[in-house]
């Protein structure tokens, strides 16, 4: 890693995964609007994937931008930020879509499993590498 520090390619992907949260939060408060319902998800199966898809973004997302930030503070070259990012926002977009919709799709909601645990996987390695050596 080569000690650079600007920061400016975890800030894309903070913003880009911003717009998603929000866009996944408008996905609720419509919902909510159209079933009448104000707290918990009044039984309604859609309205309860899109408040877990709400919290499941909400519980990878900031640990994955902690994770690239603090990978891009130890220097990692920019191709592997942009590798974890992407990793990161396409994985957190294809799981908030699949849970978000009336038919859930396996493949979109594995696939974007699958993609976060690379991403996440892959800078914890690199962090604790680095570390060690």
């Amino acid at each position: 890693m080569d000690g650079s520090t600007s920061l400016a390619i975890t800030a894309i992907y903070g913003g880009l995964l911003g717009l998603l949260f929000l866009a996944l939060t408008a996905g609720v408060i419509l919902r909510r609007g159209q079933t009448g319902t104000g707290m918990g998800d009044g039984g309604d199966r859609l309205l309860a994937r899109r408040v877990r898809a709400h919290g499941n973004f909400a519980e990878f997302a900031p640990l994955g931008l902690v994770l690239m930030l603090l990978t891009e503070l130890m220097g990692a070259p920019r191709e592997a930020l942009h590798l974890a990012g992407g990793l990161l926002l396409v994985g957190r977009a294809m799981h908030g879509l699949a849970l978000s919709r009336e038919t859930p799709s396996v493949f979109l909601r594995s696939g974007g499993m699958v993609l976060t645990i690379l991403s996440v996987g892959s800078t914890s390695v690199a962090l604790i590498a680095h570390s060690l050596w």
